[in-house]
C-alpha cells in the first residue's frame, strides 16, 4: 500500500465514524498533504475536536496537542514552562515536553481568544513553523495546525490569525435525515473496545508533502490566474502570497486522486478560502460554474459534490437579493457580489427536481436579471 492509499484509508476510517462529515475530513486530508493550516467554524458539539483527535491517533509515532484558549491563556500553557534547572544556571530554556513545540498535530479551540501575550508566538508558529522565545529558536515538527471557533474575529488584530489558516471549513450539525445514522455511529464509537485502525507515519505524510512540489500545474495555470482576478474583482481578497499557497491545495487534490498533473476540477479547493460567511455561497457559485465544465476523469469526490438545494431557501435568497438591488445606493463591488450570488443561485436552481418549483425559481431569477440589466 503506497502513501496515498494509506492516507485515503485513514480518511475513510474517520468518515465511517463521523456520519455527514465527509467534506470536513476530506479537507483536513487536503490540508495535511498541502502542509497548510485549516480553520473550522461552527458551534460546539459538531465533532471538530473529535475528528482531529482521531486523525492524530491514526498518525503513528506522532503526538497530538489540543488546547482550549481563553483570554487569560499564558505562553507556558501552550509552549511549556521555563526549565527550572536551566533557570538556576542563568539560562532561559523552555521545557516543551508534551506541549505544542513537540506535537505533530496541533488543535487550538476558540483560537480567537488568543491574547497579546501569545499572539506573536502563535503567528510565527502558524506561518513559519518556528517557535521563538527570547534567544531560543527551534523548528516545529507540526504537520498541520487546526484552529476552531464558533465566531469569526471582529478585532482587526485577530484577522492576522485567521489569515494564517488557508482553508476555512464550515462545521454545522448534520442533516436531520442522517440523525439515526449519527446516533448509531456515535454509539458504536462510544462502545468500541478494539484499537484496530489504519495508520500512516509522519515521514510518509512528509513524503506526500514533498510530492506536491512535483505536480504539474501548467494545465490549469491560466484558468487559475483568471479565477484569482475574477475573485479580486468580486471583492474576495486573494493576496499574491495566498495565491501562491493555494497552489499547494490544488496539487494536494491531484495527489489524493493519484494524478501527477492538475485538472480543472482541482480548483474546487478554492471554495474554502472565504473570509466571511457571506462569501461562502458566492465562492461556491463561481467555482462550481468553472469546474462543472471539466469532463476529464479522475476528479476529487468533493469536486463533484453538490448539496441538494431547497426551493424555499433559494426563493428567500432571491427575494433578499432583489430587495438589496432595488434598494439602490450600491457600490460597484456590492453590485458584483449580488450578480455572482445570483449566478450561483441560478446554478443551484438547475438541481431542483420538482419541475414546478424549478420553473418558478427560474422565473424569479430571470425577473431579477431584467431589473439588473435595466440599471446597468
Amino acid at each position: 500500500m503506497n502513501n496515498i492509499e494509506k492516507l485515503n484509508a485513514v480518511l475513510t476510517y474517520i468518515k465511517d465514524a463521523f456520519v455527514g462529515k465527509d467534506e470536513i475530513i476530506d479537507l483536513l486530508g487536503i490540508s495535511l498533504v498541502a502542509k497548510e493550516n485549516a480553520f473550522l467554524l461552527g458551534p460546539p458539539g459538531t465533532a471538530k475536536s473529535a475528528i482531529v483527535r482521531m486523525l492524530s491517533r491514526c498518525i503513528e509515532g506522532g503526538s497530538n496537542f489540543e488546547y482550549l484558549l481563553t483570554r487569560f491563556t499564558e505562553p507556558n500553557e501552550i509552549f511549556g514552562p521555563f526549565d527550572i534547572r536551566k533557570l538556576k544556571e542563568g539560562e532561559l530554556v523552555t521545557n516543551t515536553e508534551g506541549m505544542l513545540p513537540e506535537a505533530s498535530m496541533v488543535f487550538l479551540d476558540e483560537i480567537f481568544n488568543a491574547n497579546s501575550a501569545i499572539l506573536n508566538s502563535l503567528l510565527m508558529a502558524l506561518n513559519e513553523k518556528i517557535f521563538r522565545r527570547g534567544r531560543e529558536t527551534r523548528n516545529l515538527p507540526a504537520l498541520m495546525f487546526v484552529g476552531a471557533s464558533n465566531i469569526l474575529p471582529e478585532d482587526e488584530a485577530l484577522n492576522a490569525l485567521l489569515d494564517r489558516f488557508l482553508i476555512r471549513i464550515e462545521c454545522d450539525y448534520v442533516n436531520p435525515d442522517l440523525l439515526e445514522q449519527v446516533l448509531h455511529a456515535g454509539w458504536k464509537l462510544e462502545t468500541k473496545t478494539d484499537d484496530n485502525h489504519p495508520i500512516i507515519h509522519p515521514n510518509e505524510i512528509k513524503e506526500l508533502q514533498q510530492q506536491t512540489k512535483t505536480i504539474d500545474l501548467a494545465p490549469i495555470r491560466k484558468q487559475f490566474v483568471d479565477l484569482v482576478h475574477n475573485l479580486r474583482n468580486t471583492g474576495i481578497k486573494v493576496s499574491d502570497r495566498r495565491a501562491v499557497k493555494i497552489q499547494n491545495l490544488i496539487a494536494a487534490s491531484a495527489i489524493m486522486c493519484g494524478r501527477t498533473e492538475a485538472i480543472l476540477s482541482d480548483l474546487w479547493v478554492l471554495k474554502y478560502i472565504w473570509d466571511t460567511e457571506e462569501q461562502i455561497e458566492i465562492l461556491a457559485g463561481i467555482i462550481d460554474s468553472i469546474i462543472e465544465k471539466d469532463e476529464q476523469p479522475g476528479a476529487h469526490p468533493q469536486a463533484l459534490f453538490n448539496k441538494a438545494p431547497n426551493a424555499e431557501e433559494l426563493k428567500k435568497e432571491i427575494v433578499l437579493l432583489t430587495e438589496k438591488w432595488t434598494g439602490g445606493n450600491l457600490s460597484f463591488e456590492e453590485q458584483n457580489v449580488i450578480k455572482d450570488k445570483l449566478r450561483y443561485l441560478q446554478t443551484r436552481g438547475n438541481w431542483i427536481k420538482n419541475e414546478e418549483h424549478k420553473q418558478h425559481i427560474t422565473q424569479e431569477i430571470e425577473s431579477l436579471w431584467e431589473k439588473i440589466l435595466k440599471t446597468v
